[in-house]
């Protein structure tokens, strides 16, 4: 088990964190297959603070930032994609140095059952589930 409770899957001898991962995984597979997708990367690395040594000598390692997915589509944008159940402070604060630095998307996704059996950015869930509580 991993720390949010996922349960880690093997798909194509692939180990992912969770199902759902190994889920979209399947998913932009399918879209390859379909053309919608050119290609993709599992597991990118970004470097968003380089290394350097502090003011008494110390070596203080780089900040980096490891996506899930990174996705090229036809029409030559690119997008990095996690899949979420949650944001914890620290990928907050990851992706805010990530947009600065990079200029890219970079989306967080859930699959969601209740409102279309689809990928879902984060943003958008949490305005659905917000307006559902309101109106109940």
């Amino acid at each position: 088990m991993t720390k949010y409770n996922n349960k880690k899957t093997v798909v194509d001898g692939i180990t992912f964190d969770s199902k759902a991962e190994a889920h979209f995984y399947e998913d932009l597979k399918k879209a390859k297959e379909a053309g919608r997708v050119v290609s993709f990367e599992l597991q990118p690395s970004f470097i968003l603070q380089e290394g350097f040594v502090r003011y008494d000598g110390k070596k203080i390692l780089p900040i980096k930032y490891v996506a899930d997915f990174r996705v090229q589509y036809p029409d030559g944008t690119e997008e990095v994609i996690d899949i979420k159940g949650q944001e914890t402070a620290m990928f907050i604060l990851k992706r805010k140095m990530f947009w600065k630095q990079f200029g890219i998307p970079l989306i967080c996704l859930q699959y969601s059952k209740k409102y279309g059996e689809r990928w879902i950015e984060l943003e958008e869930l949490k305005r659905l589930r917000a307006e559902n509580k309101k109106g109940k």
